[in-house]
């Protein structure tokens, strides 16, 4: 009996101690002069709310600094206290990294960083991660000029960034980490530091693959492309029984194993079918080069499979191109707010050297049909291209990054949503997407090279350390250990200590 009652008195004592510690950190913060919202403030709901409604965290305060010298002096009073600080971008983190991935947590929203100005003599630009992609295509498309990036316009480029940054013209233009040529970054001590090949190289490395676990991104210096001069959008869409839809992914990557060009990009995208056994199944992309030349390019992959139950091509500017794909019908974010989904993600990145066999696509698509059919959630899966012939992706040496996937064929998302995209989520979710990815992986060859890309994040994915970072984690953890000793920057995924 006196064990259980000094237990208590000890947690007692130690949640009196945390509370005031807590209670002098938000004090010191709010000391430093700039806007932080905390618990009870009018608007400190709203600065909490993830955007996929699944998680419900409580930061210890909300930050919304405006430049690098504030951000510099909220690290060093949160070191003094020994608390974990994340910077949030768009938002847009599938598991709430963006608020920490936990409670308490003192988030930096990068929201007053909104930079986006081009170099006209050089073709570079330095861009703020507080701007959303809609935001910086319209920016850049002003000045003749474009991005690799991707298609929502609402995600904010400090966190796509940071991981990847895949989109439609990747296969022409690689990704956009691969365009950054330097990075402005507050470290955990306060340090301000300018980032690049020559300045910090391990460091600047190290932020193009995994940059929210090593500091504060405050501005980006890419390089950018002259638009296309023409870009066409194509839709294909088929209803097609699970044998067919097998047969039409393995014809697809037959296709692109072929000569295609650097300017043809595509996905397949996967929807529930109209009865049970058969699926929606669509080709959707873009094509970047002259529009005269598209059909002859798309034909070989068109003679394997059935007639399409429909078609569209839509040739016309880039600008308008970003906008059709970006599914909104528009590119500004600043006119309306931001909307919220209630889901579960995973993702793989299959091995362009052992491509899905015909018996991991035949289960794949048998599940889809089938079990898919009778999911209570809503659901959808894109299978993306990375590689095929001339991938600019897949051309960047694999250690030139910290990205560690230069050599897959497509990345896979599975997404599924609650029912009217609010809460709560149905645990049946979980498994249903699980077996998804178990149906490829099970039918695969034993030792299956495949990973999964750190953008559609999963906080139930086991040996994560491997599957997104690959031979680059053991340098990323001594990198960890040398720039973030104390491991300040920590979320669910982060770089361990």
């Amino acid at each position: 009996m006196a064990h259980r009652l000094l237990f208590f008195a000890f947690l007692t004592l130690w949640s009196s101690l945390a509370t005031a510690s807590t209670a002098d950190l938000v004090s010191s913060l709010k000391a430093l002069n700039f806007t932080i919202v905390t618990p009870g403030d009018p608007n400190y709901p709203t600065a909490s709310t993830a955007f996929n409604l699944r998680y419900t965290f409580e930061p210890a305060a909300v930050a919304y600094p405006t430049n690098a010298q504030q951000i510099s002096a909220l690290l060093k009073v949160s070191r003094q206290f020994n608390h974990q600080v994340v910077a949030r971008s768009g938002g847009h983190s599938y598991i709430a990294n963006g608020l920490g991935g936990k409670d308490g947590v003192v988030v930096v929203d990068m929201t007053n960083f909104m930079t986006v100005a081009v170099d006209s003599s050089t073709g570079t630009a330095i861009i703020g991660p507080g701007n959303r992609l809609g935001n910086v295509a319209l920016a850049l498309n002003d000045k003749g000029r474009a991005l690799p990036h991707g298609t929502c316009p609402y995600v904010g480029v400090g966190g796509h960034s940071g991981f990847g940054g895949y989109g439609f013209t990747s296969r022409k233009w690689g990704l956009l980490l691969d365009t950054i040529l330097s990075i402005n970054v507050v470290l955990a001590d306060g340090t301000i530091a300018n980032v690049s090949q020559t300045t910090h190289p391990n460091l600047f490395w190290a932020l193009r693959g995994s940059s929210a676990s090593f500091g504060i991104v405050t501005a980006i210096q890419v390089m950018t492309f002259p638009t296309p001069s023409s870009a066409t959008v194509f839709e294909y869409n088929w209803n097609l029984n699970a044998a067919d839809a097998a047969k039409a992914v393995g014809a697809f990557q037959h296709f692109v194993q072929t000569n295609i060009p650097q300017e043809f990009a595509a996905e397949i995208v996967i929807g529930k079918g109209s009865v049970q056994g058969n699926l929606s199944w669509g080709l959707t992309g873009g094509w970047y080069g002259p529009a005269d030349q598209f059909q002859s390019v798309i034909a070989p992959f068109l003679a394997k499979v059935p007639k399409p139950a429909s078609t569209s091509l839509t040739p016309g500017t880039y600008i308008n191109s970003v906008q059709f794909l970006g599914g909104l019908g528009r590119l500004n974010t600043s006119s309306s707010p931001d909307g919220h989904d209630t889901f579960y993600a995973k993702s793989l990145m299959t091995p362009e050297a052992s491509p899905m066999s015909n018996a991991a696509r035949t289960a794949f698509m048998s599940y889809l049909a089938n079990d898919g059919f009778n999911a209570t959630t809503d659901w959808f899966v894109e299978i993306e291209l990375y590689g095929g012939t001339n991938s600019a992706i897949n051309n960047v040496p694999i250690d030139a990054t910290a990205f560690a996937h230069r050599s897959s064929m497509f990345t896979i998302q599975f997404y599924t949503s609650a029912p009217g995209n609010v809460p709560p989520f149905p645990p049946a979710g979980f498994s249903f997407l699980d077996e998804m990815v178990n149906s490829i992986v099970n039918n695969s060859p034993k030792g299956w090279d495949y990973g999964a890309y750190a953008n559609y994040i999963d906080d139930r994915l086991q040996n994560w350390q491997q599957l997104y970072y690959g031979p680059h984690y053991p340098r990323l953890k001594a990198l960890k250990d040398q720039y973030d000793p104390m491991n300040t920057f920590s979320f669910p995924t982060s770089i361990e200590e």
